[in-house]
């Protein structure tokens, strides 16, 4: 998939300092996002899947969910699925571009294996300021980077 531009790429690092998200909230909305794009569907996910993919318990998605829910992020009835809201999607993408963009690089311009460049990649997406973020996002796309999806 080649980069778009015009694609959302919210500014996470200071809109999840406004929104006092973690760095555990940010992975959970872009494991959402990841899930449904998966499935092919933005009907919500399952707790379970959610635990599954992060390998964490399902208690620790449940004490995540009732965060996300209290800061308006994401929306569940009771023992249904969880359901992005607009803003927990916008937040979920972004992270996940990010994700993308920054693995790519890692891989195709340093030549870093996979494994290990989606690792990295998962830290440097919450590290970086939101400055030097999007000068290098504007570089990358500028470069023609194509960004490699799993």
């Amino acid at each position: 998939m080649r980069v778009k531009k015009g694609e959302s790429r919210m500014d996470t690092t200071d809109s999840s300092r406004e929104l006092h998200l973690t760095v555990a909230n940010e992975d959970y909305l872009e494991c959402m996002v990841r899930i449904e794009q998966e499935d092919g569907e933005h009907g919500g996910v399952r707790s379970v899947d959610i635990a599954q993919k992060l390998n964490v318990s399902k208690a620790s998605v449940n004490k995540a969910v009732t965060a996300l829910k209290g800061q308006g992020l994401v929306e569940q009835s009771h023992y249904g699925k969880v359901i992005l809201t607009p803003e927990g999607r916008c937040v979920g993408e972004a992270v996940w571009y990010r994700h993308r963009l920054l693995r790519t690089f890692l891989m195709q311009e340093l030549g870093v294996e996979y494994d290990r460049a989606d690792s990295e990649a998962c830290m440097m997406e919450h590290a970086l300021s939101e400055d030097t973020m999007n000068r290098w996002l504007a570089y990358l796309e500028a470069q023609g980077v194509v960004v490699v999806d799993e």
